[in-house]
């Protein structure tokens, strides 16, 4: 009879990569709903690993089965580190991800403006440009940004041709057009395993990237879409799933997770 493990997530297109990575492993993986249990759980940790603890140890306790869960999300160097843990309820439960990624997009293109423009001023020790427009542009994170319809006139989808026309509207692309280092980006993943009688395991995945300049592609969820891959030269929402699964930072730290697991279940 197979073991149960619970995952700690009502992210049904999460539910899914999760199957899929953990396929060869001797275990009937089943979500909270199929396991009868409706919590509310709150993440209020520090870093992605706190809040898998905090998932999976109140699904152990409350099922009495080993649970695991990961936290996830977008680390924005441009947004020192934002949306960072709180990912998925950045701007709102409620936002969608095509407003989310239209505001990334924009809070980037802010902060790349703002360097080039400093990197071009020769001598200068100080930039009262860049810290008055990264204040502009992150203001919008604590004002009512939304307008009547949801969207501000900023967010605009912007049109796109050139190199050096993407360079224009979209500072810190390269030549080609495509995103450069100032928009670098990483996805990071923290999953957490935990038994009823207080056993835990944790591990970490990164994947590394760059902020697009729109959003491309359907095989992926959340920022997907606007996640840059230099090295494919597409974003991580336009690679085959397959492929996602096997360079992504949630595949990376469940196959971490997965081997810890051998070693402690015969």
């Amino acid at each position: 009879m197979k073991r149960k493990m619970i995952a700690a997530t009502g992210n049904a297109q999460k539910m899914v990569e999760i199957r899929q990575i953990l396929a060869g492993f001797d275990m009937e993986l089943v979500t909270m709903a199929e396991a009868g249990l409706d919590l509310d759980i709150v993440e209020n940790g520090s870093t992605f690993v706190e809040n898998a603890l905090i998932k999976v140890r109140a699904v152990a306790q409350a099922s009495g089965e080993m649970a695991i869960a990961d936290d996830s999300g977008l680390v924005v160097d441009a947004m020192d580190g934002a949306p960072g843990i709180h990912s998925a309820r950045w701007m709102g439960h409620d936002t969608s991800y095509e407003i989310k990624n239209r505001e990334i997009i924009r809070l980037v293109d802010v902060f790349c403006a703002t360097k080039e423009a400093r990197a071009q001023s020769e001598g200068a020790k100080a930039c009262p440009e860049e810290t008055r427009a990264r204040q502009e542009g992150f203001s919008a994170l604590q004002q009512g940004w939304k307008d009547k319809d949801g969207i501000c006139a900023s967010q605009e989808p912007r049109a796109q041709g050139t190199g050096e026309e993407i360079q224009r509207i979209h500072p810190g692309c390269l030549p080609d057009g495509t995103p450069g280092p100032l928009r670098s980006a990483r996805f990071v993943c923290a999953v957490a395993v935990a038994w009823p009688d207080g056993r835990q395991l944790t591990a970490e995945g990164t994947l590394e990237g760059r902020i697009h300049t729109k959003a491309c592609g359907e095989n992926g969820f959340g920022y997907d879409p606007i996640f840059y891959l230099p090295e494919y030269g597409m974003t991580s929402g336009q690679i085959p799933r397959e492929e996602k699964n096997r360079i992504s930072h949630r595949g990376k730290a469940f196959r971490k997770i997965q081997e810890l697991l051998r070693e402690m279940i015969p």
